[in-house]
């Protein structure tokens, strides 16, 4: 199953929006700075701050894509906030 996750970094105030299969594996390729071109090697402080689980990998692709087009940190600071609009994309993106 595939996760949508989404990053904050205090240090920058940015969010980063990502979608994989095995989560643990992913974060860690982030903290280690595996990818040095990726956008999460501009800070070393990155948490946690968003998930929706549990998707088929071609609607967590759909779901990124989605909250990544909406260009808003209001919108992301909402996904957290109000657990229905998480619920919605679950819907929309079947």
């Amino acid at each position: 199953m595939a996760t949508v996750y989404i990053l904050h970094s205090d240090l920058i105030n940015k969010y980063y929006t990502g979608s994989c299969i095995d989560l643990k594996s992913r974060l860690e390729q982030h903290y280690n700075n595996t990818f040095k071109t990726s956008f999460t090697i501009r800070a070393s402080d990155w948490k946690v701050f968003f998930l929706i689980e549990n998707l088929n990998y071609q609607q967590a692709r759909k779901i990124e894509k989605h909250i990544k087009k909406m260009k808003n940190k209001t919108y992301i600071e909402n996904l957290k906030k109000y657990p229905e609009i998480s619920i919605k994309l679950i819907q929309k993106y079947l």
